[in-house]
């Protein structure tokens, strides 16, 4: 099947609404439409990336000249793309030293760099932080599968709540720092304010007292956030301070237990649903009624492979996963290693769906528990309310958050070889300090540990260990 290249001269508008209109004959279409445009759109990026990549021209040489089979190509990685910035981007004047003087500015979030690209970088939760330049096509697809997916979880008299309500979302989300839904989110309120005037942007800095009233507030009908922070406001509704009606409830960025996901339905009466992906890929599943997530598979390719980057049968956890984003021109990810563990159901899911279904094994965060002053009660803080303090650090490589005791936190730092030391080591310290004392937690203990932070037997790093209570003697 042969797919036209958009241009985005139209407007992100009609790009979007293309993307949807697609994949809803895709989808309708089937697996083997659905597989014929992610051929397609990989040999269009493998030649795009060809001609204005260096990194990607030098990586493919001896390589056919048509590509449609993704496993003929080599891996990358974050370390590697980030150490060739200049190269891989197919835009000539994107250079590492202009997005990082960028990304160091707040003033900026949701700007457009260089009047054209979104960019967004990530809250170092694989251990590695990284920046990246999303062009309008990105998104316009983003957008177009969101819209698409609204329409898959909800019946239409869930879409005509929805609408009725002003489709009013609300987004619990990191902020101050160019994370991906913020920077986006900003964008969108900036530019097309009218549009968005009914959704809005919520921190999980915030302490928890006010971030329900501040929803009590709004009454979203749309409620999206992190798995960890939608966990402790189901909590809240069911202790009767959250009073809010959702329609739909979507969790991102950390895994749901399906039995969370069982009583975050029950509490809000609402559906609840999860998206997976990064900002490197895009959306690449959605979740189903049966806790599964399918895969997006005209828009990615997500390959469950072994040690050695071997492909794993069905049914079995992978080692790590390749993502290959099918919609980002200006600075391609083809085969990138994106470090989570995956299994693949070895038979069709009961929901339905004849798209493959997977389950991510270990992203799902556990929060800090903290005994509030005075001892009266407990104070809960999500793995990214400190983690993305750290990442917004100058200077920072690599971080990990460990609670040794009930109050106290020990901090592993990993400057920049060019950073100074003991100056970033200071401010990690500091703004965590700062960040809990906001909480209310100011009784919590902040200590710089020697040691770097230490990978898990899988080889990843956990950005927050939360403490775990000592088993009883026998």
């Amino acid at each position: 099947m042969k797919t036209r290249r958009r241009s985005t001269h139209g407007g992100r508008e009609g790009i979007t609404a293309w993307v949807w209109w697609d994949a809803y004959r895709a989808h309708r279409q089937g697996p083997a439409a659905i597989r014929s445009r992610q051929r397609a759109r990989l040999a269009e990026l493998v030649a795009y990336a060809r001609q204005h990549s260096t990194y990607y021209r030098n990586r493919y040489q001896g390589l056919p000249e048509h590509v449609e089979d993704v496993t003929a190509l080599p891996v990358t990685n974050k370390g590697e793309l980030m150490a060739h910035f200049d190269e891989v981007a197919t835009d000539p004047t994107l250079t590492l030293a202009g997005v990082q003087e960028f990304v160091a500015d707040p003033a900026r979030i949701g700007h457009r760099f260089a009047g054209k690209y979104l960019v967004a970088t990530t809250a170092g939760t694989t251990g590695t932080r990284g920046i990246f330049v999303l062009d309008d096509r990105y998104w316009a697809v983003t957008s177009g599968l969101m819209a698409l997916l609204t329409a898959k979880w909800l019946s239409w008299r869930g879409l005509v709540r929805l609408m009725r309500r002003g489709a009013r979302s609300a987004e619990v989300i990191a902020t101050g720092g160019h994370f991906l839904s913020v920077a986006a989110g900003t964008r969108e309120k900036q530019e097309k304010p009218w549009r968005h005037r009914n959704v809005r942007i919520f921190s999980v800095h915030s302490p928890l007292l006010r971030l329900v009233a501040q929803l009590n507030s709004f009454d979203p009908a749309l409620l999206g956030g992190y798995a960890s922070v939608l966990r402790l406001l189901a909590t809240e509704q069911q202790a009767g301070r959250l009073h809010v009606h959702p329609v739909l409830v979507v969790s991102t960025a950390e895994g749901m237990p399906p039995a969370e996901r069982g009583r975050l339905e029950r509490v809000f009466g609402a559906v609840v649903r999860e998206v997976y992906g990064c900002t490197e890929s895009g959306y690449c599943a959605y979740g189903c009624g049966e806790g599964w997530l399918h895969l997006l598979e005209d828009w990615v390719i997500v390959e469950p492979v072994d040690a050695e980057q071997r492909p794993v049968p069905p049914g079995t956890v992978s080692h790590t996963v390749l993502i290959t984003n099918l919609a980002n021109r200006v600075q391609p990810i083809i085969r990138y290693d994106v470090g989570d563990r995956i299994v693949v159901r070895p038979d069709p899911c009961p929901c339905g769906d004849p798209a493959p279904a997977i389950r991510v094994q270990g992203r799902a965060s556990d929060v800090l528990v903290f005994p509030a002053a005075g001892n009266r009660g407990a104070v809960t803080v999500t793995p990214l309310a400190l983690g993305t303090v750290v990442d917004r650090t100058p200077g920072v490589e690599l971080f990990q958050i460990v609670q040794t005791a009930p109050t106290s936190l020990s901090v592993r730092v990993r400057p920049n070889a060019d950073a100074d030391t003991e100056r970033v080591r200071a401010a990690v310290r500091e703004g965590i300090a700062a960040s809990l004392n906001d909480l209310g937690l100011a009784h919590v203990t902040v200590e710089l540990a020697s040691e770097p932070p230490e990978q898990t037997t899988g080889g990843k790093y956990r950005t927050v260990i939360p403490l775990r209570p000592t088993p009883p003697s026998s």
